[in-house]
């Protein structure tokens, strides 16, 4: 008997029940990929200013920074007085990029003397807020101030010389974020004392003319508002004498080595010689007003007392402010220059004593230095030691007068062993024989430094 096989069908509504589900997946995917885009940043921007100062002067820049993981897309500042609000920078980006900076000022405001608010919203470009991206709101309560500083002079030198140096003693009406005495390019800070006054050192420097020198005090307040006023001081010409340096084929041979390290781009020991005294010299130059800026280096007073001492038993053979015309064997100018120190001879490899109490910030080789020494006596004051063999301190050591802090020698530009002694104000040096003279340190130095300026 034969059978027939039935026909099966399968069920319509399991067959749509399946793709039921699929549908399902995938929404709930879409679902959960959107809720990703929009939630994977819920947090708004991070916003900050600077200076972090609560007192400000219309004129004062100001700077916002702005940071997002997703970019920031846009900023906006507002000043805030009573019901009274004004825009001050709007800016919409439409690169977002993770970090923004807006400079500003309040000049526009003409905001009155007195207390308001500053108010910076920033958005970021997430997709948070459906596509409007999260916020940040940065308020600080601030107070506009646009008086400046009132500077009284307490005491003022009786005369400075080209090449010397002077001291100052002043108030200042309030507390400031910077002070000090401008000539020319070059500024020399002042510095709080104890009796709540403060005292400036400055240099005439000794390439500049009488007629050039011109000092300015000034004073910038918390709040960036700055007073500037021509310093009378007395200034007066000091002459100086000139002299000329054989460079002869022997000692360039002599200091091959140290030249061709000093000047490595060069061929020709004299033309490396000539590099030396003039390129690595202007950088050296440079370097010693980099070390006398910076605030680590420099105490806010005097730490020594008592006259300075030189080299003993020695010979000057180099003077402050000598004009060096340089010749070579033939007697041709192959080059000229300033000589800014004393040069100081005894016997080879003599101990140098400190000249007056301090701190070492200095204990390295510097270019046409050589080995040198460098000792803060406060006020931006500093001795120089130059040309030494080796070293009997390190950075930081606290030396007292007298005290042995390496020994005379030749290197860098040194022709023959000496020590060349050094005295620098903010970096530039100054005539040392000023301070090897206990009477005029006293004159023209301490007793000014102890007015009484409460």
């Amino acid at each position: 008997m034969m059978f027939k096989r039935k026909p099966s069908f399968r069920s319509p509504g399991k067959r749509s029940s399946g793709l039921s589900v699929i549908a399902l997946l995938l929404l709930l995917g879409a679902a959960a990929a959107g809720a990703w885009v929009l939630m994977r940043d819920l947090s708004g921007p991070v916003v900050s200013l600077a200076p972090e100062t609560d007192r400000v002067g219309l004129a004062q820049p100001l700077e916002v920074t702005v940071s997002d993981k997703s970019g920031v897309q846009s900023v906006t500042v507002t000043v805030k007085r009573g019901s009274q609000a004004m825009v001050v920078k709007q800016e919409t980006f439409a690169v977002p990029e993770q970090s923004r900076k807006l400079s500003f000022d309040l000049k526009d405001t003409r905001l009155p003397e007195g207390a308001f608010e500053l108010e910076v919203r920033a958005y970021d470009a997430s997709y948070a807020g459906f596509g409007k991206g999260n916020s940040a709101t940065f308020a600080k309560q601030m107070v506009l101030d646009s008086k400046p500083p009132r500077i009284a002079v307490k005491t003022v030198p009786p005369a400075v010389h080209r090449g010397g140096a002077a001291l100052i003693v002043y108030t200042l009406s309030e507390d400031v974020q910077k002070t000090g005495v401008r000539v020319g390019d070059l500024f020399f800070p002042g510095y709080r004392q104890e009796n709540g006054g403060y005292a400036c050192l400055f240099a005439f420097p000794v390439k500049m003319s009488v007629d050039g020198y011109h000092p300015e005090i000034m004073a910038q307040d918390l709040a960036g508002n700055v007073t500037s006023s021509r310093l009378l001081v007395r200034a007066l010409n000091r002459n100086y004498r000139s002299d000329t340096l054989n460079i002869p084929d022997s000692f360039l041979n002599y200091k091959a080595n140290e030249l061709a390290q000093l000047c490595p781009e060069m061929s020709t020991p004299l033309e490396q010689y000539l590099c030396s005294n003039n390129k690595v010299r202007a950088a050296n130059d440079a370097k010693l007003i980099e070390v006398a800026a910076d605030p680590a280096n420099v105490t806010s007073h005097f730490v020594w007392e008592g006259p300075f001492r030189r080299l003993p038993r020695s010979a000057v053979k180099a003077n402050f402010g000598d004009h060096r015309t340089y010749v070579d064997g033939s007697r041709t100018k192959i080059d000229e220059q300033t000589h800014m120190g004393l040069d100081l001879a005894s016997v080879a490899q003599a101990p140098i004593p400190a000249a007056a109490a301090g701190r070492v910030v200095w204990a390295d080789y510097l270019g046409i230095h050589g080995h040198m020494v460098l000792i803060d006596h406060g006020l931006g004051l500093m001795t120089q030691y130059s040309h030494l063999t080796d070293y009997g301190v390190s950075v930081g050591d606290v030396v007292k007068a007298g005290q042995t802090i390496g020994t005379t020698g030749v290197s860098g530009l040194a022709g023959g062993d000496h020590l060349h002694f050094g005295v620098l104000v903010g970096g530039v040096p100054v005539q040392p024989l000023e301070w090897l003279d206990s009477s005029w340190v006293k004159n023209n130095i301490t007793s000014r430094l102890k007015t009484n300026v409460k």
